[in-house]
């Protein structure tokens, strides 16, 4: 018996669903190093492996963290409307999401894209901020 190839809109790889459970770490993790090093295109590319098999909350979680990382780049690269294009659409997926969330501190990286946006977007030619980091939360040991 053949196996046939996955119909399209359908993965042949497994979902992850669950909003509680830990993202696949190789590419959550490996996309968290490169944001951290400003290594934004690249971030998005090993994130969107994650958000292409996920649904639900997590989906968009991952979908506002890539948005997030777009909108630095475009501030990077001078395109300040496509800057503030994605910077909103990642506050409105990372606005609901809890300070503490999936071992990052999302609350203080929504503080610091909003002061870099902000600043990326006068229209006085300051040199932009460093950008955003994401603190990862420890975790506590019992």
């Amino acid at each position: 018996m053949s196996s046939s190839p996955p119909r399209p809109g359908i993965s042949a790889a497994p979902q992850h669903r669950n909003t509680n459970s830990p993202p696949p770490p190789d590419f959550f993790e490996r996309g968290i190093d490169l944001f951290n090093q400003g290594r934004f295109f690249e971030c998005h590319e090993a994130w969107e492996e994650i958000w292409k098999r996920s649904d639900g909350e997590v989906k968009l979680f991952y979908q506002g963290l890539i948005q997030a990382a777009v909108a630095i780049l475009h501030a990077q690269r001078g395109n300040l409307e496509g800057a503030r294009s994605l910077y909103q659409k990642a506050s409105a997926k990372l606005d609901s999401i809890p300070h503490e969330h999936m071992g990052l501190a999302v609350g203080e990286l929504r503080v610091e894209l909003s002061r870099f946006i902000e600043i990326a977007s006068r229209a006085d030619s300051s040199p932009l901020p460093a950008p955003p980091q994401l603190r990862r939360i420890p975790k506590l040991r019992a």
